[in-house]
């Protein structure tokens, strides 16, 4: 599948502290062993995030399959993106990671700096 840069959210490099300005495609991941079950990411970005059967939050594929393997990440898409900041920073387990794809730093979440 060919994804277009256009299609998913970017971060400009002076906005996050990156090196360059340069805009930058995002993904996003949970730690479930950190996840409260509490659905407010769900609540935000339901195209994104879902609660399966065992309660934990998980991120959903551009094709809206549920990805259950640790540390799977998707694209952030565009139009989601303050949907999926917003969720990163209420989450009371500190469990959602918004990361640069290109060089995997952290831009929203609890190890962004």
């Amino acid at each position: 599948m060919t994804v277009r840069n256009e299609d998913h959210a970017t971060v400009n490099g002076d906005a996050t502290g990156g090196a360059g300005g340069s805009d930058e495609a995002l993904e996003v991941w949970i730690d479930q062993d950190l996840c409260t079950g509490d659905g407010i990411c769900v609540q935000y970005a339901p195209e994104v995030f879902e609660l399966d059967i065992d309660g934990l939050a998980y991120v959903k594929s551009a094709d809206d399959e549920l990805l259950q393997e640790p540390g799977a990440t998707t694209p952030v898409p565009l139009p989601l993106l303050a949907d999926v900041r917003d969720s990163a920073k209420e989450c009371p387990g500190d469990c959602i990671h918004v990361r640069r794809i290109s060089d995997r730093v952290e831009v929203y979440g609890p190890d962004a700096g």
